[in-house]
Formats: C-alpha cells, sequence, structure tokens
C-alpha cells in the first residue's frame, strides 16, 4: 500500500495536473518510446488530466510491433524442422507473418513452447540433448543482457543442442531515425527500463543535436505526469537536456555490468525494424566468439515473398505519425483476438492498448 499511496495518490495526481495547466503555455507534442509507457498512459487516464494543448504520441517502444515479418517467418520455418523445439515469449505466439504465426506452426505438430527467460529455454536444452532448441530473442537493451548472460553460460556447459534466433534492437537508432524523417514533437518521454541498463547517458544526443527536451520516466501515474511536467518546463526555457526523474532505478551511467555482458556477445549491425525500415547500428548480432550459437547460421530456411497487401498502417503508427484509430482495421478486422497488425498483438502494442482503455470492446 505504500508504494501505491507514494505514486498513485490523488492529491500529488491532482497538483501535478494543475501545474502542467498552469505552465503549458503553447502546444506540445511529446512521443513515448516505450510499449509499457504506452500501456501505463492510457491505463490510467494521463490524457483525460492534461489540457488539449499537450499530445501524447507513441512511438517504436514495443519489440514484439516492431519485429519484422521475415524473422516470424524464419522462426517458423525452423519449428517446422523435425528434432527441434522453438522457445518463444508469449506474445509472439500470435504475431503474424507469411508463413502464419508461431501458434498456427504449434497446432500444426510443430513443437513451439512459451518460455519466460532465455534461462528457461536454455534449461529445457539441458533436459532434452536430444532435441534442437532454438531460443527467440527479441527485445531491446532491458533483455539482451538476460540472453547474452545464457549464451555465456551454455558456451561454459558445453551445450551444443541450444541456439538463439537474435532479434535485439537497440533505442535510439530508432528515435534518431524518427528525428530526421521529421516527425514533428517537442520532446521524447524516454524508455525507463531500456534507460536502466544503457542509463541516461544514451539519450544525450536528443537534447546535444537535435535541441529537443527529454526526461527518463517511471510507470506510475506521478512518474509520467512529473516527466510531462519537466518536458514542458525545458520547452518553456529553451533549455533542452536529458533529465531523470526515474533517479530510483535509472543512473547517467546505467548498469555497467549488464553493458559488458552484452559487449562480449554482441556487436552492433544494421536491421530491419519494422516501420522504420533498415536501421545502421540498430540492432546487435552475435560476436564470432558465439556464432556457434546463432540458429540464423544454423538453419537454411526458405520465405516466400508476400503474396498480398496487408491494409494495416502499423508501420505509420510505430512512427508516430498515425494513431490507431485511423488504421481501416481497427477495432473491426483487426481485435485483440483476432489481431492483423502486430501493435495490436502485444499487450505494450499501441492498438492493444487503444483497443483495452477506449472502450472499443
Amino acid at each position: 500500500m505504500k508504494y501505491v499511496d507514494e505514486f498513485r495518490n490523488r492529491g500529488h495526481i491532482a497538483r501535478l495536473a494543475e501545474l502542467i495547466l498552469k505552465e503549458a503555455t503553447r502546444e506540445y507534442t511529446f512521443m513515448e518510446v516505450c510499449g509499457g509507457h504506452t500501456a501505463a498512459i492510457h491505463r490510467f487516464g494521463i490524457p483525460s488530466l492534461l489540457p488539449p494543448q499537450i499530445k501524447l504520441i507513441s512511438g517504436p517502444g514495443c519489440p514484439v510491433c516492431v519485429t519484422a515479418g521475415r524473422y516470424i517467418d524464419t522462426l517458423t520455418a525452423i519449428a517446422s524442422n523435425e528434432g527441434v523445439t522453438v522457445s518463444i515469449f508469449g506474445d509472439l505466439m500470435r504475431v503474424p507473418g507469411t508463413l502464419g504465426t508461431p501458434g498456427d506452426a504449434r497446432a500444426a505438430g510443430a513443437d513451439v513452447r512459451v518460455v519466460l527467460s532465455a534461462h528457461e529455454a536454455l534449461e529445457t536444452a539441458r533436459a532434452n540433448p536430444q532435441r534442437k532448441i532454438v531460443f527467440s530473442a527479441i527485445g531491446f537493451e532491458t533483455t539482451t543482457p538476460g540472453t547474452a548472460v545464457t549464451i555465456m553460460q551454455a558456451e561454459r556447459e558445453g551445450i551444443e543442442n541450444f541456439s538463439v534466433l537474435n532479434a535485439h534492437k537497440v533505442m535510439p537508432p530508432a528515435m534518431e531515425a524518427i528525428l530526421r524523417e521529421g516527425t514533428r514533437i517537442d520532446g521524447f518521454i524516454c524508455p525507463g527500463h531500456v534507460a536502466v541498463i544503457t542509463g541516461s547517458s544514451a539519450f544525450e544526443f536528443i537534447a546535444r543535436k537535435y535541441g529537443l527536451a527529454a526526461v527518463v520516466t517511471g510507470f506510475e501515474p506521478t512518474d509520467i505526469l512529473s516527466a510531462v511536467l519537466m518536458l514542458v518546463r525545458q520547452v518553456n526555457s529553451r533549455k533542452p537536456s536529458v533529465e531523470i526523474q526515474y533517479s530510483r532505478a535509472v543512473s547517467a551511467g546505467g548498469n555497467v555490468r549488464a553493458q559488458d555482458y552484452m559487449r562480449q556477445v554482441f556487436e552492433p549491425c544494421d536491421v530491419e525494424w519494422r516501420g522504420l525500415g533498415v536501421l545502421a547500428s540498430g540492432g546487435l548480432q552475435i560476436a564470432d566468439r558465439y556464432r556457434r550459437f546463432d540458429a540464423a547460421a544454423a538453419f537454411t530456411v526458405d520465405i516466400p515473398e508476400a503474396t498480398h497487401a496487408n491494409p494495416c498502417i502499423c508501420g505509420e503508427i510505430l512512427r508516430g505519425v498515425s494513431t490507431p484509430p485511423d488504421c481501416p482495421l481497427f477495432a473491426s478486422a483487426c481485435t485483440p483476438d483476432h489481431p492483423e497488425g502486430t501493435c495490436m498483438v502485444s499487450d505494450e502494442g499501441s492498438c492493444n492498448t487503444w483497443y483495452k482503455y477506449h472502450n472499443y470492446e
């Protein structure tokens, strides 16, 4: 109860809302680039507490949403191999690809299992030495250290039936791509969980290079409202910087040990982001020392080209140029039970969040 009282106190929320109303003297557009923030903003009704001149828009903050269709097809194709077990996070089970979803592959007889971590997939490899276990590694800097530590452990133990189909990405290049493309915003609500690992210093380029406001914040109502107030004050003072509101978890330098694990196992690479295209150094690939754990190198798959155009505008939503209701499929052909696009699949996807918290049931 103490935690709830501290970060969801109605009096504190009301005072923050009053300060924002008082100090918001112009129009402002701020983008959050964390799916957790998107969910929290709508779950707690944050837009209803803000004056109409402040607009919050969502960016590419959901790792499931930005995973390219070709990755899903590769995962499904690998799962069809005899003697292979594919371990995935639950959100991926319903992500559509050209070959269907991983869930479809399981229904057709493939051994696709939901796990909570890379470590759990490694345990499956230990227990089933006669099978090849492939872990689907997606996520930003938040989950990458866990994958790195697991690969290092597999090497130490000499486990030969474990590999990783890697799709880890890093957030700063995506944020910079949005700015280069010309999306009109006044500042970023920077991702709190990513910043726990990277530190706030990873986002210094936003203020230094682009002259925009930035605040790293947490996920409670007072966190988000405090971040909005800090952003408004930065814009008003014309003194952009990268501030840390989420100081109980984030520092300027981040988690140095986790960063070291990442550097040992992964190296930067160009990678495709759904909606943003191929981003230079926007992803991570397994380094040569650990290449024998790279499932992409171990399996040869034939991926067909897409044969029909999908009117889903997930890419535009991920870039912040459209909102979920702008999509012709939203809340009709595309729902959480029957998602047509990745933004409707995950609990952190913008479409899923809008559907749940804006009375589209």
